[in-house]
């Protein structure tokens, strides 16, 4: 995939994912009236869609939230996804050092010919991702169709990258970055999110929301950190207590 197409990419997926956070805003003018029930508690569950340009990862699976309600417009919970795609490690994700090492064993290969000359380096890997945070959020529930929120995201990210080999460089490649062919690893993130609901009823509504966090994972082999946008939707429902009385 060229840069080009990589930057228009990422530029396209952040105005989608302003839209979608914003959208809720469309209706306010139409719902006026305030809020006449906030449930103790909310709990939620919905489709996500995490995409990390720098790496040229994209992946889809499920996000689930559940919090409480400790004001009308404070609300504390534990947020949680899971998401699975696949792309290619190339020698420009690498660290300067192994890049060069890299680049060394390429030569010293193409001169034994050993290796084709013009041999381009890609190790497919398949990812698994898990997000977890928790927080306050801030809640606007000055119209009765529409909830808005912000929130800080903060919290740590996992992930479970599979190497495959498809040449015996590659698999030399594979042998020394993840022996096993699995690597794994844990770091913290931070950033912003926010988004909003369309109220159904008083204890069901449609959620949609997005975050934009950083982190650095693999940062024994990957030379830069991520960017990371998720997409969230799904159907929220809130019970118990009304703390709007």
């Amino acid at each position: 995939m060229s840069s080009r197409t990589t930057v228009s990419r990422h530029y396209i997926f952040r105005a989608l994912a302003a839209t979608l956070a914003l959208s809720p805003l469309w209706l306010v003018p139409a719902a006026s009236a305030q809020q006449s029930y906030v449930g103790l508690f909310d709990l939620y569950g919905g489709f996500t869609y995490l995409s990390s340009p720098n790496v040229n990862l994209d992946q889809r699976g499920f996000h689930i939230q559940a919090g409480v309600n400790a004001r009308t417009w404070l609300a504390l919970g534990f947020d949680y996804s899971r998401s699975t795609g696949n792309t290619d490690i190339t020698p420009n994700l690498l660290t300067s050092s192994l890049q060069t090492a890299l680049g060394d064993q390429i030569a010293v290969g193409e001169h034994l010919g050993i290796i084709p000359a013009g041999y381009t380096v890609s190790v497919p890997f398949d990812a698994t991702t898990q997000t977890f945070a928790a927080g306050p959020q801030l809640m606007f529930r000055h119209w009765s169709a529409v909830t808005l929120f912000v929130r800080p995201s903060i919290g740590a990210i996992h992930e479970v990258a599979t190497l495959h080999a498809t040449d015996p460089l590659s698999q030399a490649i594979v042998d020394q970055l993840a022996p096993t062919g699995v690597k794994t690893d844990w770091t913290p993130f931070y950033g912003f999110g926010g988004g909003g609901e369309f109220n159904i009823g008083p204890h069901f509504s449609i959620r949609a929301q997005a975050d934009f966090v950083h982190n650095h994972l693999f940062s024994d082999v990957l030379r830069n950190g991520r960017n990371t946008v998720r997409l969230s939707i799904g159907p929220a429902f809130h019970f118990g207590k009304n703390m709007a009385k």
